[in-house]
């Protein structure tokens, strides 16, 4: 390996069927890796992108890194220094699993870390929002703030960085299909209606209250019923070949939901063991191999570490 500090961060599914742009878990998948070291030449430098690399700039001042370093240098009033980064990417950017957000709190916590901590983790928050704002067109935390902090989160609102830890009972694990197409975040939310009918509202409000009491609770069953989306899934799954097919198979094999992470086009089963995800993640990945469309399939579980030096 060559010289320099390494930090790693998560992948994250995020809305979660029920909590759209409140809710988001980080997931133990790999998302990005970032080495990082001092060089004389003043500014944020990418010399190297490798891995799921398509359509990711290495100018810095339009990638995810790029942007997110600068920004906490400039606020820390080190940028004068010289940052050469380099990246490899596990997930590619508009996959639903929150590429950008591990690119942006692995950059944020690389700076930290190469500065001898002069801020708390929390406290990176709105430099990896600043980042991650290029990709999503949008600020919401709901892929940030798992991916830095680690397990399942509760974004109330993100202009005021209110957030809440949801206790997570032990051995869920996610199966994830990612689909070889491509959706941008910005896309996904262009064809949202502005308005939602007060009857959905209603039952969706309840769903991610019980979402919460049942987590909380560890009551499986009370998961199931909760996660539910009335609102943002029926207006996305056509961008999604095969998605109502995909979801009824992880349904019929005893997934406790199945939905759309994030934008997507990633679809995770939120599932009650290790062996039963394994075993719905190869169900997942055969529907598009029959019909011979390309896709990675994960297993993982709650990662609760967050973004990390190793």
């Amino acid at each position: 390996m060559k010289t320099g500090l390494k930090v790693i961060a998560p992948a994250s599914v995020s809305n979660l069927a029920c909590g759209f742009d409140t809710l988001g878990v980080a997931i133990d998948i790999p998302g990005d890796e970032i080495i990082g070291k001092w060089v004389d030449t003043p500014g944020v430098h990418i010399t190297e992108i490798t891995g799921r690399k398509k359509g990711i700039t290495s100018d810095p001042a339009q990638n995810i890194a790029g942007i997110t370093a600068s920004a906490l240098l400039k606020h820390l009033e080190e940028d004068g220094r010289g940052l050469e980064l380099r990246i490899h990417k596990h997930i590619p950017g508009g996959s639903g699993l929150g590429s950008s957000a591990s690119s942006a709190t692995a950059a944020a916590v690389l700076v930290n870390e190469m500065l001898n901590r002069p801020l708390e983790k929390r406290d990176l928050i709105p430099f990896a929002l600043e980042g991650e704002m290029i990709a999503s067109g949008s600020r919401h935390g709901d892929n940030v703030v798992p991916a830095l902090l680690g397990g399942l989160m509760l974004i109330r609102d993100i202009d005021t960085y209110d957030y809440h830890r949801i206790y997570t009972p032990r051995g869920l694990f996610m199966a994830i299909l990612l689909p070889d197409i491509s959706i941008a975040t910005k896309t996904a939310r262009g064809i949202l209606r502005a308005e939602v009918p007060l009857s959905s509202m209603v039952r969706q409000a309840a769903n991610l209250g019980s979402f919460v009491i049942a987590m909380h609770n560890g009551d499986l069953n009370l998961i199931r019923r909760s996660m539910e989306d009335l609102v943002i899934e029926p207006q996305r799954k056509h961008l999604i070949p095969h998605f109502d097919t995909i979801k009824e198979t992880a349904l019929t094999l005893g997934a406790l939901s199945c939905s759309i992470s994030g934008a997507g086009p990633a679809i995770f089963a939120l599932c009650q063991e290790k062996l039963q995800a394994t075993g719905i993640a190869a169900a997942m990945q055969k529907v598009y191999d029959d019909h011979k469309l390309d896709a990675k399939s994960y297993v993982g579980a709650i990662n609760h570490e967050g973004t990390v030096l190793k």
